[in-house]
């Protein structure tokens, strides 16, 4: 019985990984690939507002960029309503639309 001991004490099967380690594994690199959403500058921001407004007024399509700890997102579709003191608009594309916080934007240009 001793041969089945190693160094630690431990049997010599109990050294494989369970699924749920792996999970946590993979969790864990992945909090570490966090990234900090930048800061924009008054200018960016205005620019960001501008053309927002610019495509609710004359129906013009635009792609955001959001904001996402792990990786961008980018929606594109039509500005249809824009809320000044929750800092939000409605994004429509399709027969789909979405509420947007104006500060998880990125970027925003004109398609």
């Amino acid at each position: 019985m001793g041969k089945k001991l190693e160094k630690n004490g431990l049997w010599e099967s109990s050294r494989m990984m369970l699924p749920e380690h792996k999970i946590r594994i993979i969790r864990d690199e992945r909090e570490t690939l966090r990234r900090i959403k930048p800061i924009l500058d008054e200018q960016k921001l205005e620019e960001i507002e501008c053309t927002l407004a610019l495509s609710l007024r004359s129906h013009v399509r635009v792609t955001v960029v959001l904001f996402d700890p792990f990786e961008n997102t980018m929606l594109s579709g039509f500005v249809t309503s824009i809320h000044t003191h929750s800092r939000e608009f409605k994004l429509q594309w399709a027969e789909e639309w979405k509420w947007i916080d104006v500060d998880d934007i990125v970027e925003v240009y004109i398609v």
